[in-house]
């Protein structure tokens, strides 16, 4: 696919607000009081609808929003360090927090300026909760013309946060053309139905069921087509914060389950009656297996903090962003998102070999974290990631644009 090098929209870079403490401190704040009912809601599934309603009355779903349209105006690394932060204490709400900004920086970079402003606004006024019903590997909704305007009629799969949204992004295949059709409509609009339907081991908070669309109305205007997606450098930054929203995410859950392992160890566990020490803390294959997950996080730390540094440099390119610049953008999400979710899922298993039998007690719920990675982590192969850096590795050839990298 050619990629165009313009763009007719101009996009100011965000700025990073003086008030960056501030956020952080509500994030913590949230993330405390999520961290103390994550366990039990696991197991119970369904909406965080308390949860959601505590992350509409901070202010942080405008986080990412310009200064300029009632937002925040907070660059990417303190958003996706925001999404981290929520991750470490529950990984579904991080989940649906995360997918919501990328959702609005869809928006942005598929829509025209008089399409985004006015949804921006209102967002930042109201704590408008975006949803997603995207999917473009599920083909089932279609879109036909209807008079002046475009009918989308199907189902889709994985639409995450969803339920309890006010906004969702959906996209349909043209009935003619096969062409991809991404559109912004209210989630309560006649003709679209949510489904309670997400049954999954892992990310049981994020109501990714089904969403079904039944001759719903989709006026031109809410289609987002100028540029369009995957039509310019700038346009093809959108699949890589998606990854870098799930990278983060991951990142999240394993320091979760290493603090989790952590306190366990300290505090709960007994020593190996034949190891010959008073204190599991003592025990010299204990801390060294703390020693491998210190050193894997702390290399997933560095390179998801160095992807975010690229990618805000990359959007505060705007327009003049060029293929060069985005590919190694992507370079970086794969290498972060890589190793993010190898060193999750070995924390996430071996921390019981550190915590001991005991930690296996259901009532901790500690498996959450690796089903939470394990589910996430499915969604877009971990080979096809290591495939795109290898051929970088050895053909100098950067990733090739597309919904997934």
């Amino acid at each position: 696919m050619a990629i165009l090098s313009t763009c007719p929209e101009t996009i100011e870079p965000y700025e990073t607000p003086s008030h960056a403490p501030t956020v952080q401190v509500i994030a913590e704040q949230l993330a405390a009081r999520f961290a103390q009912t994550a366990a039990e809601r696991d197991r119970m599934g369904g909406t965080p609808k308390a949860e959601r309603d505590a992350l509409r009355a901070s202010g942080l779903l405008r986080l990412s929003i310009p200064a300029a349209y009632g937002g925040f105006g907070a660059n990417w690394q303190i958003t996706l360090g925001i999404v981290r932060t929520l991750a470490r204490a529950d990984s579904s709400l991080a989940h649906l927090f995360g997918f919501h900004h990328l959702l609005l920086a869809t928006v942005r970079l598929f829509g025209a300026r008089e399409q985004w402003e006015p949804w921006f606004r209102q967002t930042a006024t109201h704590n408008w909760f975006w949803g997603n019903a995207l999917n473009p590997l599920d083909d089932r909704t279609v879109s036909s013309p209807c008079n002046s305007w475009l009918e989308f009629s199907g189902q889709k799969s994985f639409c995450s946060g969803a339920l309890d949204s006010e906004m969702l992004i959906a996209s349909a295949r043209d009935i003619d053309t096969n062409t991809l059709l991404i559109a912004a409509v209210p989630t309560q609009r006649s003709g679209i139905s949510i489904a309670q339907d997400w049954n999954n081991i892992g990310q049981r908070q994020t109501d990714s069921g089904t969403v079904t669309f039944e001759k719903v109305r989709v006026e031109h205007h809410e289609i987002l087509s100028n540029p369009g997606p995957l039509s310019t450098p700038l346009a093809c930054l959108r699949p890589l914060i998606a990854q870098l929203v799930l990278t983060n995410i991951y990142l999240g859950i394993g320091e979760a389950a290493f603090e989790d392992a952590r306190h366990y160890t300290l505090h709960e566990a007994r020593p190996w009656p034949l190891s010959g020490i008073g204190r599991t803390d003592e025990d010299p294959y204990i801390v060294g297996q703390y020693g491998e997950f210190w050193a894997g996080l702390e290399a997933a730390r560095v390179l998801a903090d160095r992807a975010a540094e690229q990618l805000d440099a990359a959007w505060a390119r705007g327009p003049a962003l060029g293929e060069t610049e985005r590919g190694e953008v992507a370079l970086a999400v794969a290498s972060a998102k890589v190793t993010a979710i190898r060193t999750g899922l070995d924390v996430c298993t071996r921390m019981f070999d550190v915590a001991g039998a005991r930690a296996t007690h259901g009532a901790l719920g500690l498996d959450r974290h690796w089903r939470n990675l394990r589910t996430h982590s499915l969604h877009d192969p971990l080979a096809y990631k290591l495939r795109e850096l290898g051929e970088w590795a050895l053909k100098r050839t950067y990733p090739r644009p597309s919904f997934y990298s």
